[in-house]
């Protein structure tokens, strides 16, 4: 799926593969809006840091895949889809940065990594994120995505709730 017009006019642009530099500004943003926005601490950073340095070292990559956006050259958005068992793909890392948001980018994001997902031949896919991100959240939801377990969490912040959501595709014979 293409770029939005409103993605394209804003000078949004996307990149599928890291360049020197890139896996170090993502974490940096990531941590810092995170900490702006939900109150998360340096161990959630460092997590985050651990999903995009595994998804890059991974020696049998399958049908990963990563989209970064950009603008001016500079990231300002992500979604990472891993594959951590056969058949299943895993959405992690979806960010968008404060400057980008109100485009609509994390929707675009979310619904790129769900039609490839399905389009690669996953069977289903699922994610994990936690209780108070509501745009997030109505997105998941529109695409189809069910809560499936919830979990105390206190490594991120004094208190979070992690959520899981999966989304089933049907199998074409």
């Amino acid at each position: 799926m293409a770029l939005s017009e409103k993605l394209k006019v804003a000078g949004v642009t996307v990149d599928h593969q890291f360049k020197p530099g890139d896996l170090g500004w993502l974490i940096h943003i990531h941590g810092v809006q995170n900490l702006e926005d939900y109150g998360f601490n340096e161990i959630h950073e460092a997590y985050c840091a651990r999903i995009a340095t595994d998804f890059m070292l991974n020696p049998e990559p399958r049908r990963q895949r990563v989209w970064l956006t950009r603008k001016d050259g500079v990231i300002n958005g992500s979604v990472f889809i891993c594959e951590p068992e056969p058949g299943v793909a895993q959405l992690r890392l979806l960010f968008v940065d404060a400057s980008a948001r109100g485009l609509g980018l994390g929707r675009w994001l979310v619904e790129e990594a769900v039609t490839y997902s399905r389009e690669a031949g996953f069977e289903r896919i699922f994610l994990w994120t936690v209780e108070g991100l509501d745009r997030a959240k109505t997105v998941y939801t529109s695409l189809g995505f069910a809560v499936t377990e919830t979990k105390g969490n206190k490594d991120w912040r004094e208190q979070a709730r992690e959520v899981r959501y999966d989304l089933a595709f049907q199998q074409t014979p």
